[in-house]
């Protein structure tokens, strides 16, 4: 049975080859999130590449990223916490109750962008200037991100309801949904910025309408005849025991996401007190070339997904395993593909988003140090997926919560201090330590926790 057809039956997810599987809807997914990291590096490498002020405006931007990286945590925080409690439901037979977990989250989303789409609105000036806006970039950043606010709910659905799409193991349409989207913003961005003279307002504008017409997608497929689970109108009243389920399961991706907008804060106004606009003009592109390199393992976990909770809830333990391990190895050779190419080109990467003379060499400096780690993260980003994949919320969070807030915060301040030579360097140092010492405990974690969850699946048979 093909992943694509129209029947309500996924037993193909407890049946097929796991790599087979795995092809079938994480190559998909891959495609899927790198074309959706589109949205955000399209617009700055046509920003920096703006006659003369393209340098300034790409830095006032990069400043915007922790607002634009909170819309997009809450996006998760529904979609990877409703995602695989309705995957569980349905290897339990149970698909009902998968479509309550889908209509409930449908509507939190809506709730959440109203709220957001007020706030931000209504403080991104001030937010932006905390955030490490200087007098020079704050025009830009709140030319932008003003647009970039009134679309808050299309990013919302495109991000978080897409999930739903690919647990279900529609990945084809899953991917679909986000190359509309993302060649829609390609084409539309440069004659917003450059033909109709907008520059960064008319960066927000394209994303803005490429979401929308995304958003409008997803909601045409899950209320329409051709899903394995549909929204229906009697799922849409929100349950507290629903609600907190699935918040709980998304709580760790949310943390990993909107821990990132504050570690932007934490590294933008670090790196504007002891390097200025130049140093947190680096960091967005860093940044930039890190979401290159992290953004396939996602996909490949995100693809894992359905196949690792449909297989826990159907209590298939060697399935269960055998997705963990494989998922493993694609991850570890994606990232030391990635580092290889990090340290062996980092200036041709500065290029990529800046002609900058002085921004270029600066950058390509700090960039090895900054992602002289990254091919030990994958090991992480596996055990991340997982834990999330089989409902272990708690171990999901304690990893999320130990790499960016009991780590990588404090050492973006205490290496400074102690590397007094080049406090610049130091800053660009808390990345690699903090995420060697995060793998370290994640290993030691996850081979204990996983363990006892193969344990319980004996248990439940």
């Amino acid at each position: 049975m093909g992943s694509e057809t129209m029947e309500n039956d996924r037993s193909f997810l407890a049946k097929e080859p796991i790599g087979t599987l795995l092809i079938k809807l994480a190559l998909p997914a891959v495609a899927a999130q790198l074309i959706n990291m589109l949205y955000n590096i399209v617009d700055r490498i046509y920003i920096g590449h703006i006659p003369e002020t393209g340098a300034l405006a790409l830095t006032g931007v990069g400043v915007c990223l922790p607002i634009l990286l909170i819309v997009s945590a809450f996006a998760s925080l529904v979609g990877s916490g409703g995602a695989p409690r309705a995957s569980i439901a349905m290897g339990r037979g149970d698909n009902e109750k998968a479509e309550l977990i889908m209509g409930n989250c449908f509507t939190l989303q809506l709730v959440l962008s109203a709220i957001l789409t007020i706030v931000i609105f209504a403080f991104n000036r001030p937010l932006l200037l905390a955030f490490g806006a200087s007098e020079n970039t704050i025009g830009y950043a709140v030319s932008y991100i003003r647009i970039y606010s009134l679309g808050t709910v299309f990013v919302q659905f495109a991000l978080g309801m897409n999930m739903f799409i690919t647990a279900q193991g529609f990945a084809k349409t899953s991917m679909l949904t986000v190359v509309i989207g993302a060649a829609l913003n390609i084409v539309l961005d440069p004659i917003f910025i450059y033909v109709f003279g907008l520059g960064v307002r008319g960066a927000a504008i394209a994303t803005v309408i490429s979401q929308a017409v995304s958003a409008m997608w997803i909601i045409f497929f899950l209320f329409g005849k051709k899903t394995a689970l549909r929204i229906r109108i009697q799922n849409l009243r929100l349950r507290g025991d629903v609600v907190g389920s699935v918040v709980s399961l998304g709580l760790a991706q949310f943390i990993m996401q909107s821990t990132e907008s504050l570690i932007s804060i934490c590294f933008n106004s670090s790196l504007l007190k002891y390097g200025g606009d130049i140093a947190v003009g680096a960091m967005t592109i860093c940044h930039s070339v890190m979401q290159f390199a992290t953004t396939p393992v996602s996909g490949f976990g995100q693809g894992a997904q359905p196949i690792t909770s449909y297989n826990f809830g159907a209590g298939k333990k060697d399935r269960v395993k055998e997705a963990y391990l494989l998922l493993l190895k694609v991850d570890m050779v994606v990232e030391f593909a990635f580092w290889a190419v990090v340290m062996l080109f980092p200036a041709s990467l500065a290029k990529v988003f800046t002609p900058d003379a002085s921004l270029v060499p600066y950058t390509a400096r700090m960039l090895r140090i900054y992602m002289s780690v990254i091919c030990l993260f994958s090991i992480q980003m596996a055990c991340q997926a997982t834990f999330t994949a089989i409902g272990y919320a708690k171990s999901a969070i304690i990893v999320a919560c130990m790499r960016k807030i009991i780590l990588l915060i404090p050492l973006i301040y205490i290496m400074p201090l102690l590397v007094r030579s080049d406090r610049v360097l130091a800053v660009f140092l808390a990345e690699p330590i903090a995420d060697f010492l995060s793998v370290t405990f994640c290993t030691i974690l996850f081979l204990s926790q996983f363990r006892k969850a193969l344990r319980s699946m004996d248990r439940t048979l």
